[in-house]
């Protein structure tokens, strides 16, 4: 089972996987590997490893997939998500692993329980499908693997997670909350205007992903 607690994944979404993959691919200068199916909610993904036990899914409704009964997950049905995604791929959230799921979840939403092939894990969604807290993607969904770990299979790029920043008008409530899942040393927050941002070491030289 992966260390915790860590960054698990970083969430990049774009309007669909055929233009997404490639406008990302190009961006960071390395092929991305097939992900798979999200059939409670709707969506695919495609994936990259980004050292350790933390990785990229780059996420986007599944033309191909029935509507979920519930809200797709990180507001992909919202105008607001939809908008944020015009220009291109955008880191939207990211996913934590704490040292263990709370009991007590506040805003994180519920604890669903989701499986694909040999991969099974426990995830917090608010049941309306936005982001949660104050929807900005800061505040993480939180996970919990049982088992297999996407990074025990994707290849190695050479992508690393060198620092992922984050700032807003909340930022002392944001450490507090963090520092209680055992994630204040996983993530830089800042007090300042907003900021989502994640900067990577790719072997073509840094890249910056933000939200826009």
């Amino acid at each position: 089972m992966p260390p915790t607690p860590a960054v698990d994944h970083l969430v990049v979404a774009t309007t669909d996987l055929a233009h997404g993959v490639p406008a990302l691919a190009e961006q960071l200068g390395v092929p991305l590997a097939e992900g798979g199916r999200h059939v409670a909610f709707g969506t695919h993904n495609a994936l990259l490893a980004l050292g350790g036990s933390t990785y990229l899914e780059l996420i986007a409704v599944d033309p191909d997939a029935p509507p979920p009964g519930r809200p797709r997950w990180f507001g992909l049905d919202t105008d607001a998500v939809r908008s944020r995604l015009a220009d291109g791929p955008r880191l939207l959230h990211w996913v934590a692993r704490p040292t263990a799921l709370p009991p007590d979840l506040d805003d994180h939403g519920e604890r669903l329980r989701l499986r694909r092939g040999d991969l099974a894990w426990a995830v917090t969604v608010p049941a309306d499908g936005s982001l949660p807290g104050d929807g900005s993607g800061l505040v993480p969904t939180l996970i919990a693997w049982d088992g297999a770990h996407p990074t025990d299979t994707l290849p190695d790029a050479g992508v690393r997670l060198e620092r992922l920043v984050f700032a807003g008008p909340h930022a002392p409530e944001l450490r507090r909350r963090l520092a209680g899942l055992g994630l204040a040393g996983c993530v830089t927050v800042a007090d300042g205007p907003p900021v989502l941002r994640a900067e990577l070491r790719t072997p073509h030289g840094a890249v910056v992903l933000d939200g826009g």
